[in-house]
C-alpha cells in the first residue's frame, strides 16, 4: 500500500549500508583536502540543507524519504566532523603564534609590523575558532535529526505492525475479496506492460544462451562440489577444521550459482534497453532475494549433511538428519515465493484485500512449514531416544549420545513455536502485518544463527589447527653453551604463548560474530547495519577525562603499538639470547641477567610507547606519579625494595643465575631472578621463593661466586704406628688417577696432627664445579679404603689381651 512502510531486502541492505560506506569514505577524503577557503561555502550549504530536512521532518515522509534523509543526515554529521578535525590543527598553530607575540603594549608604539601580524593572527584565529564551532554544531545537530528520523521509522514501523484490519473469519473480508475477483474488465498495471515488453526483447538466441549458462553453471556446481570434497578428505587438516570447511565451502557454492542465474536472466531482460522504474528496483531485489533463499537452503543442507555423517557438523542421528534434508528447500522457496508476491502486489497497487490475503497465505504456509518441520524433527528425535534406551550402544561415541539437548536448545525451540502458534493467532484475528513479520523472524533468527554457529566453529577449529600445528623452529638447534635448563623451562614456552594467543583471538573473533549476528537480527527493528556503522563513527570522537581526550580508536591504537613493541622485545631477547650473547665471553649467568635487564629496558619503553599512541606524555601523567608515590610511602615499600633489589642483582652481580648460595639456612642453586624475587632450587629439587631484598639486606654465602673450582677434601685417622709415606701415596694416586680431580692445581697430603692416639692425614684436591665435589669424595673414599686393605694397612690398631696371675687372696 502507499505510504505503508516495506521491508527492504537483505541484500538491499547490505549494498545500501556498503555504498554508504564508500561515499562517507570519499566524502572524509574530499573534506580533509577542501581548503579553508572552501569550508564556509561547504558548511553553509550543509546548513541550508539540515534546515530544509528537519522542516520535512515535520510533515508525514514515507519510510524510504526518512531513509533517505537520514543518510544524507550522517553524511553531512560526518563532513562536519571531519572539517573540524581538520581546522582544528590550524587553530592551534595560529593560537601559538599569537601566544608568542603577545598582547599589545600599554602606552609604547610598536612596529608596524608586528601589530600587522597580531592584527592578521587575531582574525585568523577568531574566524578558525567560529568555523570549529559551527561545524561542531552543525554535526551534533546533524546527529540529532538522524536518530530523530530513526525513530520515525521505529514509530512507523510499530504502528504498522500493530494495524488491524478485518479479521480472517469476518464475512466483511471474505465479502471484500469476493468481491476483488467478481468477473469485469481487468486493466494490465504499468508494470506487467514494462515486464511483457522486456520479456519480448529478448531473442530466442538470448533465451537458449541464458538457459546454456544455467546448465553449465549447475554442471559446474556439481564438479566443483565434487573437487571440494576430495580436497577437504586429502589435503585439509585431520581436524574438525575440514569439516567447517567444507560445509562454508559448500554453503557458498550452493548460493553462488542460483543468485548467478537470477543475474544472468536480469542482465538479459536489460541487455537491449534498460527496465524503467519500478521494474527495475524489483528485478534487482529479485536477484537479492534469490541469494538470499539459496543461501539458505545451502546453509541447511551443508548442516545437515544428510548423505555425508561423517562430515556433519550438527550433532543428530543419520533419520533425523534424512527426514529434514529437504526441510531448508522447501523453506526457501516459500519465502522467495512469498517475496515475490508480496513485490508484484505492492506493484500493482493491490486493494487492501488482496494484501491481507496474500500476507495471510504467506505468513500460514511458511509458519506451517516450520512447525511441521519441528514436529517431524522431535518426532523422530524421540523415536531414536527411545530405541537407544531400549538397546544400549556398545559404541560410547555413537551420535545418539547427543540426543538428550541442553537446557537452551530446549527454551529456544519452545520460543519458536510460541512465536509461530502467536503468528497464526494475530493472522487470524485480524493482525496480519504483526502476525506475517513473527513468521518471517522467526526465519531470519534462524539464518543468522546458523550462520553465527558455523562462522563460531570455523573460527575456534582454525586457531585449534593452529595451535596442534608444529612450531616453525629448528628442531636441531641448540642450547647456548652453559644455559641453565631450569631457567628456561620457568619462562613463557612458545606452545603455552600459541595456546593463550589462539584462546584470545578465537574468543575476540566469536565475540564480534555474535555481536554482528545480533546487530542483524535486530535490523528488521531498526537497528540495521548502517546505525552500527554510525555508531563505530562515534569511536573516533571519544570523551574528554579533563584536558585529556580519550578516544576508543586512541586506545586501540595505544594496544597495537604497545603489543608490536612487546613483540618486537621478545625478538631482540631471542636474538640475545641465540644469537649475540654466546659470541661473546660472558657465562650463562651474566647472559641470562643481561637478557633479563634488557627484558625490563623494554618492558618499560613499550609502556612508554603506548601512553604516546593514546595521547598521554609525560607532563600529563605527573598526577599518576603523584599518586603511586602516595602508594609507595603507605603500602609498596617492599614491592619497590625487591624491585630496586633485582635491579642491584642484575647490575652488580654479588649472585647470579647458576650460582650456589646459601642464605639463612637456605641452600641451592640460583635458577631466576625476576622483578620481586628470585628462584633457589634445593638440593631435593625443591623451589624456594626469596625476595630480593634478603640478597641485600642479609649475608649470603656464595661457593660460586669468585671461583667455579670446588675443593674434595678427606680427613683420614690411621694408627700412629702406620707407615706414613705408604698411606700418603696410596692416597695421592687415588686422588691423581680420579677422572674428576684436576691436575693443576696438584692434589696434596697432609699430616694434620694427632686425635685420641691417631694419626690425622689430610688430603686435598680440586674438581670443576663444588657441586661435583661430594661425588668425587664418596669415589675416592670407596678407592682408598680398597687400596688400605689390599695393602694390608690396618686402619685401626687391634686390641691387644693380657693374661695375667691373680694374687692369693686372704687366708
Amino acid at each position: 500500500m502507499p505510504g505503508r512502510p516495506q521491508a527492504v531486502p537483505f541484500l538491499t541492505r547490505i549494498t545500501r549500508s556498503l555504498l554508504f560506506t564508500l561515499l562517507l569514505t570519499l566524502g572524509a577524503a574530499t573534506a580533509t583536502a577542501q581548503p579553508a577557503d572552501d569550508a564556509d561555502a561547504v558548511l553553509e550549504s550543509a546548513r541550508q540543507r539540515v534546515d530544509s530536512i528537519e522542516k520535512r521532518l515535520q510533515a508525514d515522509s514515507p519510510d524510504a524519504e526518512l531513509v533517505a534523509m537520514r543518510d544524507v543526515l550522517l553524511e553531512i554529521q560526518q563532513h562536519a566532523e571531519q572539517i573540524a578535525q581538520t581546522q582544528a590543527p590550524e587553530l592551534a598553530r595560529a593560537q601559538a603564534r599569537l601566544t608568542e607575540l603577545g598582547a599589545a603594549p600599554d602606552g609604547t608604539r610598536e612596529d608596524s609590523d608586528v601589530a600587522t601580524q597580531r592584527d592578521s593572527l587575531q582574525k585568523t584565529t577568531e574566524s578558525l575558532n567560529a568555523r570549529i564551532k559551527l561545524a561542531r554544531l552543525l554535526s551534533v545537530e546533524s546527529l540529532q535529526l538522524a536518530d530523530q528520523a530513526a525513530r520515525q521509522r521505529r514509530s512507523r514501523f510499530q504502528a504498522h505492525l500493530f494495524e488491524r484490519t478485518d479479521a480472517l473469519l469476518s464475512t466483511s473480508f471474505w465479502h471484500d475479496l469476493r468481491d476483488l475477483f467478481s468477473p469485469g474488465e481487468a486493466t494490465p498495471s504499468p508494470w506487467q506492460n514494462q515486464l511483457g515488453a522486456a520479456f519480448a526483447r529478448m531473442s530466442a538466441a538470448a533465451w537458449l544462451a541464458w538457459l546454456g549458462v544455467a546448465l553449465i553453471g549447475i554442471a559446474l556446481r556439481i564438479a566443483l562440489g565434487r573437487v571440494v570434497t576430495r580436497l577437504a578428505a586429502t589435503h585439509s587438516p585431520a581436524a574438525r577444521v575440514r569439516r567447517t570447511l567444507y560445509a562454508l565451502a559448500q554453503t557458498l557454492l550452493r548460493m553462488l550459482v542460483p543468485g548467478a542465474i537470477a543475474w544472468g536472466l536480469v542482465l538479459g531482460l536489460n541487455w537491449q534497453r534498460p527496465t524503467p522504474e519500478p521494474l527495475h528496483g524489483l528485478l534487482a531485489s529479485f536477484v537479492g532475494a534469490v541469494v538470499f533463499s539459496a543461501y539458505l537452503a545451502g546453509l541447511g543442507r551443508a548442516l545437515l549433511a544428510a548423505d555425508q555423517p561423517a562430515w556433519r557438523l550438527v550433532p543428530m542421528p543419520d533419520a533425523l538428519a534424512q527426514a529434514l534434508r529437504r526441510q531448508p528447500a522447501v523453506i526457501a522457496v516459500v519465502t522467495l515465493a512469498g517475496w515475490l508476491i508480496q513485490r508484484l502486489a505492492v506493484l500493482a497497487q493491490a486493494d487492501l484485500a488482496a494484501e491481507v490475503a496474500i500476507n495471510c497465505v504467506y505468513a500460514l504456509v511458511l509458519a506451517l512449514v516450520v512447525g511441521r518441520s519441528l514436529r517431524h524433527g522431535e518426532r523422530l528425535r524421540r523415536a531414536a531416544l527411545a530405541t537407544a534406551s531400549a538397546e544400549p550402544q556398545p559404541d560410547p561415541a555413537s551420535p545418539l549420545d547427543a540426543l538428550p539437548r541442553p537446557l537452551w536448545v530446549s527454551l529456544m525451540l519452545g520460543g519458536v513455536w510460541l512465536a509461530l502458534v502467536a503468528s497464526v493467532v494475530c493472522i487470524v484475528i485480524g493482525y496480519v502485518a504483526l502476525g506475517g513479520f513473527v513468521a518471517r523472524q522467526v526465519v531470519w533468527v534462524f539464518v543468522v544463527s546458523l550462520t553465527a554457529y558455523l562462522l563460531t566453529l570455523l573460527v575456534g577449529d582454525v586457531f585449534d589447527t593452529w595451535v596442534r600445528s608444529p612450531p616453525l623452529t629448528d628442531p636441531d638447534a641448540e642450547a647456548p653453551d652453559g644455559a641453565i635448563e631450569a631457567h628456561s623451562d620457568a619462562a613463557v614456552s612458545p606452545s603455552h604463548l600459541r595456546n593463550q594467543v589462539a584462546v584470545i583471538g578465537a574468543g575476540g573473533l566469536q565475540l564480534a560474530v555474535l555481536l554482528v549476528a545480533l546487530v542483524l537480527i535486530l535490523a528488521p527493528f531498526g537497528e540495521g547495519p548502517g546505525d552500527l556503522w554510525q555508531r563505530l563513527g562515534q569511536l573516533d570522537v571519544g570523551v574528554a577525562v579533563g584536558e585529556l581526550q580519550v578516544r576508543p580508536i586512541a586506545v586501540l591504537r595505544a594496544l597495537l603499538v604497545f603489543g608490536l613493541s612487546m613483540l618486537a622485545v621478545r625478538a631482540l631477547k631471542r636474538w640475545l639470547t641465540r644469537s649475540f650473547l654466546p659470541t661473546t665471553r660472558l657465562d650463562a649467568g651474566m647472559r641470562s641477567s643481561t637478557t633479563t635487564l634488557f627484558g625490563f629496558v623494554g618492558t618499560v619503553l613499550a609502556i612508554a610507547f603506548g601512553l604516546s599512541a593514546i595521547g598521554l606524555a609525560l607532563d600529563k601523567i605527573a598526577w599518576i606519579a603523584s599518586a603511586l608515590s602516595v602508594g609507595i610511602g603507605f603500602g609498596l615499600q617492599a614491592v619497590v625494595s625487591n624491585f630496586v633489589s633485582g635491579l642491584i642483582l642484575l647490575a652488580e652481580r654479588p649472585v647470579k643465575v647458576g650460582d650456589w648460595v646459601t642464605l639463612g639456612g637456605i641452600e641451592g642453586d640460583i635458577r631466576r631472578i625476576n622483578v620481586r624475587a628470585t628462584e633457589i632450587q634445593m638440593g631435593d629439587r625443591s623451589t624456594v621463593i626469596v625476595p630480593n631484598s634478603e640478597f641485600i639486606t642479609k649475608t649470603v654465602r656464595n661457593v660460586t661466586h669468585a671461583s667455579p673450582l670446588g675443593l674434595v677434601q678427606i680427613k683420614l685417622p690411621m694408627p700412629l704406628d702406620t707407615d706414613t709415606e705408604r698411606v700418603r701415596d696410596l692416597l695421592l694416586q687415588a686422588f691423581i688417577e680420579h677422572e674428576d680431580v684436576l691436575e693443576t692445581p696438584a692434589p696434596k697430603v697432609y699430616l694434620d696432627g694427632f686425635d685420641n692416639g691417631n694419626l690425622v692425614f689430610n688430603a686435598t684436591g680440586y674438581v670443576l664445579s663444588p657441586r661435583q665435589s661430594y661425588a668425587v669424595k664418596s669415589a675416592l673414599l670407596f678407592t682408598v679404603l680398597g687400596g688400605l686393605r689390599e695393602a694390608g694397612v690396618p686402619m685401626s690398631k687391634p686390641a691387644a689381651m693380657v693374661l695375667r696371675d691373680a694374687p692369693p687372696g686372704p687366708a
